[in-house]
């Protein structure tokens, strides 16, 4: 089936992706486009900007967590009513998992969907050695189709000349245009990373800026000719998503400015299962949705609502006695911060929050753990037997503290020769610090629902 469909890949981390892809989906959806975006890897923020410059909800592409034939599935199952799709890369365009391996990486995921690529190179203090880079990055790997470059941080008009010459004299490949030196369009950052969309009131003046740069000096009709060149792709002949599941079960999931880390497939697996997904706010809905079969809290930054989440009592008494009744409760990273006894916020200022683990989360001057991680299961839980093994991947600045002594710990989680304990068992709440890709293990989203179905008909 025809998918025009491009990815954005950067020589680096730091060298634009995010403002350069975000603006090419905005400035495509301003000329009439239904574009699908996408992120490779395991972010959370860069999606809501893709999001926001769409309107449609964007998906993460992650070759590390599930195997090819399913990240194309959930590609072309994503793609198939867009006019195109434009998926942004993740660190350099080579980098992966490995040191001599490229699953994890934009390169491998432009592979597996055998689509084109624009690079993206910061031209700051450059010249003719910039050919030389591209060069370096088209034979590395010759099964990449590099197509075109956009250069980021040009000084001048007569730089972009000199680059542009330089470039496509000594490279079979487009230059596409280019983004200036200093210009008005920078996404905010904090700890975890851009400022997320959604939080920012200022949001529609700098995409609108955006767009007119876009406009003005990237060639967007040869975009759209190189995402019309990408080959056809077939879908996988065994799917992952179960059909014609009736609707079984209700499933809260808490979506709000505090929660809002969400991969959209696990939420489609769960739907596709038998879950009516709930929506309900933390900071601002004082009950939880009536008849509740079970609750996912996702990710997010709670430490930064850490007072109007604490100053909700209604709810969060409701949600402990929710998982105290033994109903089932998935919680990860902020989930699990926010079903803690307190969390510590980076003013050492510290808020009381749901209780059901006994632990207090206290935020820390420094990252505490970054990268992907793999799990063994140490007790048997309703989404996984002990002894299976899980994916996850782990990002966060708080740690733990007065961790109660009998606390059963869910996982071993192992990265790069280390292990350590992870995550806790408390009846049926599963809360931890990692986060799991459901497509990685489609079997973990049908356990959950399975799970809900079973309590709800005991209690019949």
């Amino acid at each position: 089936m025809k998918r025009p469909r491009i990815v954005i890949g950067g020589t680096n981390s730091g060298v634009g992706k995010t403002t350069i892809a975000t603006g090419l989906m905005a400035a495509l959806t301003k000329r009439g486009k239904k574009v699908q975006p996408f992120k490779i890897g395991p972010d959370y923020i860069d999606p809501s900007y893709h999001t926001k410059a769409t309107g449609i909800i964007s998906r993460n592409l992650d070759s590390w967590f599930v195997e090819d034939q399913t990240l194309k599935e959930l590609f072309l199952r994503a793609s198939c009513d867009a006019d195109l799709s434009i998926v942004e890369g993740v660190m350099g365009f080579y980098d992966g998992f490995g040191s001599l391996e490229d699953r994890g990486s934009t390169a491998h995921t432009a592979k597996v969907l055998d689509a084109p690529v624009i690079l993206l190179i910061n031209a700051a203090k450059m010249a003719r050695s910039v050919a030389a880079i591209i060069k370096g990055y088209q034979v590395l790997d010759e099964k990449v189709q590099i197509k075109g470059v956009i250069l980021n941080n040009v000084s001048s008009q007569v730089h972009y000349q000199m680059l542009k010459e330089a470039i496509e004299h000594y490279n079979d490949i487009a230059v596409l245009g280019y983004l200036p030196k200093n210009g008005d369009f920078t996404l905010p950052e904090r700890h975890l990373g851009l400022v997320m969309a959604e939080e920012q009131d200022t949001l529609a003046g700098v995409f609108q800026r955006l767009i007119e740069q876009i406009e003005s000096t990237v060639d967007l009709d040869l975009v759209w000719d190189i995402a019309c060149s990408a080959s056809d792709l077939t879908m996988p002949q065994t799917s992952i998503f179960p059909s014609n599941r009736e609707k079984k079960v209700r499933l809260g999931v808490a979506r709000d400015r505090a929660f809002n880390f969400y991969y959209q497939d696990n939420l489609d697996l769960l739907e596709a299962c038998g879950a009516e997904i709930i929506y309900f706010s933390p900071l601002d809905d004082k009950i939880l949705p009536p008849n509740l079969d079970g609750i996912y809290i996702g990710g997010g930054y709670p430490e930064l609502f850490a007072s109007s989440l604490a100053e909700n009592n209604s709810l969060r008494e409701e949600i402990k006695e929710f998982g105290e009744a033994g109903k089932p409760i998935y919680a990860e990273c902020g989930g699990l911060m926010y079903l803690t006894k307190s969390i510590t916020t980076f003013e050492e200022k510290t808020f009381s929050m749901v209780g059901l683990i006994d632990a207090c989360a206290v935020m820390q001057k420094k990252r505490e753990a970054l990268g992907y991680v793999n799990l063994t299961v140490l007790k048997d839980n309703f989404l996984s037997a002990a002894g299976e093994e899980l994916k996850g991947h782990e990002f966060h600045w708080s740690r733990l503290d007065n961790v109660s002594p009998e606390s059963i710990y869910l996982y071993s989680s192992s990265k790069r020769g280390t292990s350590k304990q992870e995550g806790f068992l408390y009846k049926n709440v599963l809360a931890a610090y990692t986060h799991i890709h459901f497509a990685s293990q489609p079997k973990l989203a049908e356990n959950f629902i399975d799970f809900c179905v079973q309590r709800r008909k005991k209690n019949v």
